[in-house]
């Protein structure tokens, strides 16, 4: 690649990327999510639309399955463990006998309605039968439900992912008989079990590390989090075990770890996920062929509804009968199981392999994916309500460190006093900041405590404050005013400007 090859790539990559952006962000005024819009953004970029040319199956299963490494990371990252150790039971039991059965009634469908052979018939019910681990946390974390029922629909999305991974690698590559179930259950346990355990001795020996080195950055250490998950996803693949496992455990360990800088290790973790999934979405995207799309519609159809109204409900009401779920919950497990990156990544899996047929599974995946996304998505917070799992104002769960200062325009300041600074023995109400600039916490030794107009500021001291955009730099030169001369600094034309050079 030449340089200025280089340049027209990045150019493009760029554009891509910040529609991409301004697509998530009109999905989410207008209701949808976002998968469709990014998928929309591939297809429009695509050869049938401005002329971007991408037919390489294999580098899109490489690249694709890659990004879901990343964004299963950031999910386990995102996931409280307290929300779903007490669900592991039945969300194993969902991740492994419910994808089993979801996998023969979808490929049985398919076989005796739309003639389909067995094998193609059961790798089609292999990819559509997991559910997607993104579309899941995005859209329950904005419901106030039950944490014990969304902590178990999250738990099923995040370990699901192997099973059908695993599933589809086996019906790809069986040239001649099926395997049988014997081979499918060793299989089976080798990934889960070996995934798992690297996943969980990454994500220890992470979070050991992180607690006990000092890094020279901050920066460093979302860097190295999300580092210890890709080593975890990487070692159990090259193995051959399950890596997806291995990072979601992996995440989950970490992200459940007093380590330090957790709000911005789990802010970059949130971009790295954006990221894989704007990446994957477009890349699958540019995958399709348009002009292939409408012939697969009415098996899409078939398929989907076999799967949303037999195979899915058959499945979690068999498998959470020893759990004595309320029906109102099966319900709603039922109809969450929502579609997403991961089918349309494995349907790269069969055309690479060179299985006939496989590039129509493709385009019965996406439109599939597409169609019943805006059916299950935007439904998913009526179907809560008309279940009786919602109640109208209860309490929403927030990224509090983000959401109100992104609705009021604010900046979230961090300031430590440190020895030496005339900042020490500065009462609050002598700082006479900017308003509406004020301080709203003090972090002291380890503790934190609400300031009062007459608290008195200790060396050590680390200042939270909220500012605006209009007064930050106001806010600045205030303090470096009052760090370099006290109290008194105006009076003693001290005005707190930035000092270049001592020299």
């Amino acid at each position: 690649m030449t340089l200025s090859e280089l340049y027209v790539t990045l150019l493009i990559g760029g554009a891509v990327l910040l529609a991409s952006i301004v697509a998530a962000r009109t999905a989410h005024r207008v209701g949808l999510p976002s998968l469709l819009l990014f998928l929309a953004v591939g297809v429009v970029a695509g050869e049938d639309g401005l002329g971007l040319e991408f037919d390489d199956a294999q580098l899109a299963q490489a690249l694709g399955t890659a990004a879901l490494g990343l964004i299963l990371v950031e999910g386990g990252l995102s996931t409280r463990w307290e929300d779903v150790r007490r669900q592991l039971a039945p969300a194993s039991v969902l991740a492994t006998v419910g994808v089993a059965l979801s996998v023969v009634v979808t490929a049985a469908g398919a076989h005796f309605l739309l003639g389909m052979d067995w094998q193609l018939a059961l790798l089609l019910g292999a990819i559509v039968s997991s559910t997607d681990a993104a579309a899941v946390f995005a859209v329950l974390r904005a419901l106030p439900m039950p944490k014990k029922l969304r902590g178990l629909v999250e738990a099923e999305s995040g370990f699901n992912d192997a099973p059908t991974i695993i599933l589809v690698t086996v019906f790809s590559t069986a040239t001649a008989d099926l395997p049988g179930p014997g081979f499918l259950v060793l299989n089976l346990l080798y990934q889960l079990g070996v995934g798992g355990a690297l996943g969980v001795l990454a994500g220890w020996l992470g979070a050991a590390a992180l607690r006990h080195i000092a890094l020279p950055a901050t920066g460093l250490y979302p860097l190295a989090t999300v580092g210890f998950g890709i080593i975890a996803f990487a070692a159990a693949g090259a193995v051959h075990a399950s890596g997806i496992i291995a990072a979601y455990l992996s995440g989950l360990v970490l992200g459940n770890s007093k380590l330090p800088h957790r709000a911005a290790t789990r802010s970059f973790a949130e971009g790295v996920g954006w990221l894989a999934q704007i990446g994957l979405f477009v890349m699958l995207g540019l995958l399709v062929d348009p002009s292939e799309l409408p012939s697969a519609i009415l098996p899409a159809l078939v398929v989907g509804s076999v799967l949303l109204l037999a195979a899915r409900p058959l499945s979690v009401v068999l498998c959470l009968l020893p759990f004595r779920i309320p029906w109102r919950k099966q319900a709603f497990i039922s109809w969450a199981g929502l579609r997403g990156a991961v089918p349309i990544v494995l349907t790269t899996f069969p055309i690479v392999a060179g299985i006939d047929g496989a590039r129509d599974v493709l385009n019965i995946v996406f439109v599939l994916v597409v169609l019943f996304t805006l059916v299950q998505g935007p439904a998913l917070p009526i179907v809560a309500r008309r279940l009786g799992l919602v109640r109208s104002g209860a309490l929403r769960e927030l990224q509090v460190e983000t959401a109100p200062l992104d609705v009021l325009d604010a900046d979230l300041l961090t300031v430590t006093v440190p020895d030496g600074s005339r900042l020490q023995g500065v009462a609050v109400f002598e700082l006479r900041l900017p308003p509406p600039t004020v301080v709203t916490l003090i972090v002291r030794e380890g503790t934190t405590l609400v300031p009062d107009p007459d608290t008195v500021l200790r060396a050590g001291d680390e200042l939270l404050l909220i500012t605006t955009p209009l007064t930050r730099e106001a806010t600045e030169r205030r303090l470096r005013a009052i760090g370099r001369r006290g109290k008194l600094a105006r009076w003693l034309d001290e005005q707190g400007s930035p000092r270049i050079s001592d020299g």
